[in-house]
């Protein structure tokens, strides 16, 4: 039983912290919310501070500063830096794993590593250093194969992924990975995958490092382009929940992918609380492990929070407490679904400071949000954007093709000659 009122500190800048600090808000145990460094949207709402997310020093010393009782954090970045482990060493109660239990996450080679461990349904693989050896084996398979995954071990925001259908192609993403070091020390090593057919979804579960349950299901859209074309992105838009995870299938996802995982990284002397994200192909022989990562996935967050019953806040205090196997999680049986908003040119160069206008109307629509990401607010109170994804909008109504259409409503609205989005976001699951 959570008794006195909490400070609470989020730490990130997109939409999805946008979305959580707005159900954050509504808990009756939220005394006062921060956000570092935040964006113009989560300003409004909340006290947001010009802390850089690298700076766990910095962060732990803004927490004792102003006597934060519990911290949340949203990016893979800081998690993989080993900021919920500075915070527990100073006292401070954290939602979101370990830097150890983080690589998960901040490496494809250890989580295959687990894969293999806890005898998980996953596509084959190899990993490699070495660029000749990696691309031999590129030529080894293709010679009975017509398509190739290459995956960036480390984090790369969404973009590590080539799906090559030719030796060529698959050659020219080994060079950017681990020549051209296009993603840093990200690329040191790469994983190279079978490729697996079927359809994506995504599977949210929460866990105190013990105890793992169902959270949400979703699926999101990564190319940039309508149908599905383009190259990937972060996402450009999500829905939730995921008609392809029915009730049979979910069980078998919490009993043959999540809990085995939870069971594999107390093995290890990695217990993982926070939230296991599991992104999935759902292939004919059943559900299949893409990747794991170690926290909230954004675009999907901004589609799974609308349709939240319980509160938010107390569910991960519980996980982060060891007593999740008590609370309540509680959805209602509406569909949501968010579409990005991203400025023209992303997922490469773009130009910032683009005005943007008519937000205040689209707060007129009932049943709809807008989640900023890459924003700013100028000295003149203008509205900017500031980054490559720049604003979520997210609706929810009883079929998934009414919010479909209440968002596009909002779409529509907004004034920004910078930003670009999808004009199909759901068609699978509408069609």
């Amino acid at each position: 039983m959570i008794e006195s009122k909490k400070n609470v500190l989020i730490v990130g800048s997109g939409g999805r912290e946008h979305a959580i600090a707005i159900s954050v808000l509504k808990s009756n145990i939220c005394k006062a919310l921060f956000c570092v460094p935040g964006n113009a949207g989560i300003a409004e709402i909340a006290e947001c501070f010009p802390i850089a997310m690298d700076d766990n020093e910095s962060i732990v010393n803004f927490c004792k500063e102003k006597a934060i009782d519990f911290v949340i954090v949203g990016p893979e970045m800081p998690l993989s830096l080993g900021l919920a482990d500075s915070l527990m060493e100073a006292g401070i109660k954290v939602f979101g794993p370990t830097k150890a239990a983080a690589e998960l996450e901040s490496s494809k080679a250890f989580m295959k590593n687990v894969c293999d461990l806890a005898g998980l349904p996953t596509a084959k693989y190899r990993d490699f250093e070495d660029y000749n050896e990696a691309l031999e084996y590129v030529k080894f398979e293709m010679e009975s194969k017509s398509t190739i995954v290459i995956k960036a071990d480390g984090l790369a925001a969404g973009k590590g992924v080539t799906i090559a259908k030719s030796i060529d192609e698959a050659d020219s993403a080994l060079k950017e990975i681990m020549i051209d070091k296009i993603f840093g020390d990200s690329g040191t090593k790469v994983v190279i995958e079978e490729f697996l057919e079927g359809e994506e979804a995504s599977v949210f579960a929460l866990c105190d490092g013990k105890t793992a349950r169902f959270f949400a299901s979703a699926q999101d859209h990564k190319a940039a382009y309508d149908g599905d074309k383009g190259p990937n992105t972060g996402g450009m838009g999500a829905y939730s929940p995921a008609p392809i995870v029915n009730e049979a299938m979910l069980s078998q996802i919490m009993d043959e992918i999540i809990k085995p995982t939870v069971d594999q990284m107390n093995k290890l002397g990695k217990p993982f609380c926070g939230v296991l994200f599991a992104g999935l192909m759902i292939t004919k022989e059943g559900p299949k492990l893409l990747e794991f990562n170690a926290r909230f996935g954004d675009p999907e967050t901004e589609a799974i929070l609308p349709r939240l019953s319980s509160d938010l806040l107390e569910l991960l205090i519980a996980c982060a407490e060891g007593r999740l196997a008590e609370a309540p999680i509680l959805f209602s049986d509406k569909h949501a679904l968010c579409v990005v908003i991203a400025s023209k040119g992303y997922p490469k160069e773009y130009a910032n400071g683009v005005p943007i206008d008519n937000l205040d109307k689209v707060r007129e629509l009932q049943d709809v949000s807008v989640l900023h990401a890459g924003t700013k607010r100028t000295e003149s109170g203008e509205i900017v954007s500031n980054g490559g994804r720049v604003l979520c909008v997210s609706a929810i109504s009883d079929n998934l093709k009414d919010a479909q259409t209440k968002a596009y409503q909002a779409v529509d609205i907004i004034d920004w000659h910078g930003g670009f989005c999808r004009r199909d976001i759901g068609f699978r699951a509408i069609i």
